[in-house]
């Protein structure tokens, strides 16, 4: 994502991957399960774009603040989201005196280096996800455990669950989080007669309608890798359910299941209502062609907000992918959680999760918000929804109703095989979409062996 998540998802920092957020019970859901809501370090090194102040490095024992070093996932000047995260770091230097040195790389170089970067001399907090990529870490021993500053103010225990991995410890500080859905522009579809479809049926009678208006249905984007596994996630969760898609990410289901191979074969039959030579656009690309009304749709997460221009954020709806089988219904998606850790080979474990504690109150979270253009939507029940516009104060509504939330495949899969397996993969498909046996196959056998 993740990726951007980004990102989005911010590996993802795969987006936006899955870039860059809620009812607790949903999330829950997302973290546990139905039933409870960037090779080496020296490259994340060499592509940071601030440093805004040298770090001593020193200790100021436990719950001070320190100066910290501060690895984040958007590149200096790339929008909102490095907009909020700066200024995030700005205000707790002006809270506490402690000086914030960011390391700034763009999303998707952080994402693919991460593990090396964890394994070299990493910042001491670091942007990072939810889900089975911070539980894997936490295995690894490559983040710190960061039990003693929970609970924190205004954080739900859907959230503290959140960031819980297998030992029942808490490694992780939530920020914000955000839904993936079918983003389109008002003002087009007002022109247009169309409305959002409610049953399966009137999504296809709309994709057949938007081509006969010659505007491509869906804006679509596979240069960043990590964007396709936003539809495979969606069409998995409407074809097979949620608890289907989890375990498939947990290796309990296999790839090359008449399940799996549905799923990519109705994902062919919407390709044609795709952009074509997807292979060669960012997300943000295929959020411009949306924007200019060039497409009618974009299936992506409310981070699209960050790659389109003001008026047409503005301008911005969106829905819930529709239910393609009645008996399984449309009350799952993607919301991944974005937030931070703590890095275990970090030089200053103190004054580290000092930082790491704040970065999840209400007053970093306004601190971010009221720098962007674009807000997120904040973890921190006590953050200021001031400057909610209406697509946030929908995204809190369409999580809040879901019965089952996803982080992201990149988030909730092993991490090699999401980035040097899946990724691939599914570009593969994009590429020669007849080779569905040969590719669930193969993605199947490395899934085996990675996953065990």
């Amino acid at each position: 994502m993740a990726r951007p998540v980004t990102r989005g998802p911010r590996p993802s920092l795969t987006i936006p991957g899955s870039v860059s957020g809620v009812d607790r019970r949903s999330i829950l859901r997302g973290a546990l399960g139905t039933g409870a809501l960037l090779a080496a370090s020296g490259a994340l090194a060499a592509c940071s774009s601030d440093s805004s102040s040298p770090s001593t490095g020193s200790s100021s024992g436990a719950g001070k603040p320190g100066n910290v070093k501060f690895g984040i996932n958007e590149a200096r000047g790339s929008g909102p989201a490095y907009d909020r995260l700066a200024a995030i770091a700005a205000a707790y230097t002006q809270k506490t005196g402690a000086q914030v040195s960011l390391n700034a790389v763009d999303h998707n170089t952080f994402q693919e280096s991460i593990t090396t970067y964890l394994q070299g001399s990493p910042d001491d907090v670091f942007t990072w996800f939810a889900g089975y990529r911070m539980a894997q870490f936490a295995e690894a021993g490559q983040i710190t455990d960061l039990s003693d500053i929970w609970p924190i103010d205004g954080m739900s225990d859907a959230f503290k669950k959140a960031a819980t991995a297998a030992d029942g410890k808490q490694y992780f500080v939530p920020v914000s989080y955000y839904p993936w859905a079918v983003f389109y522009r008002k003002s087009v579809f007002e022109k247009n007669g169309w409305t959002e479809p409610k049953s399966q049926d009137d999504f296809m009678a709309l994709l057949k309608d938007m081509q006969g208006k010659k505007i491509t249905p869906f804006a679509f984007a596979a240069k960043d890798a990590w964007a396709p596994m936003g539809t495979f996630d969606i069409l998995n969760m409407r074809l097979n359910g949620y608890d289907f898609h989890m375990e498939l990410t947990k290796g309990k289901k296999k790839w090359d299941s008449p399940e799996v191979k549905r799923v990519f074969e109705t994902w062919k039959t919407l390709l044609p209502y795709h952009q074509e030579n997807s292979l060669g656009r960012t997300w943000q690309e295929a959020a411009t062609s949306m924007a200019k009304g060039e497409c009618g749709m974009y299936l992506l997460g409310s981070f699209v907000v960050d790659g389109v221009p003001k008026d047409a954020a503005d301008d911005l709806d969106f829905f819930t992918f529709p239910a393609l089988d009645a008996t399984i219904g449309a009350d799952a998606l993607d919301a991944p959680i974005d937030g931070f850790c703590v890095a275990e080979g970090g030089a200053d474990q103190e004054a580290g999760k000092a930082f790491a504690k704040w970065l999840g109150s209400a007053e970093a979270a306004d601190a971010g918000n009221n720098a962007s253009s674009v807000p997120f939507i904040a973890a921190n029940s006590g953050a200021s929804t001031a400057k909610y516009g209406a697509l946030q104060k929908k995204s809190v509504e369409v999580v809040q109703n879901a019965k089952s939330i996803a982080q992201f495949l990149d988030r909730d899969t092993n991490a090699d095989l999401a980035n040097t397996v899946i990724t691939v993969s599914l570009q593969n498909f994009i590429k020669n979409p007849d080779d569905i046996d040969g590719i669930t196959a193969s993605i199947q056998q490395q899934a085996a062996s990675i996953l065990g």
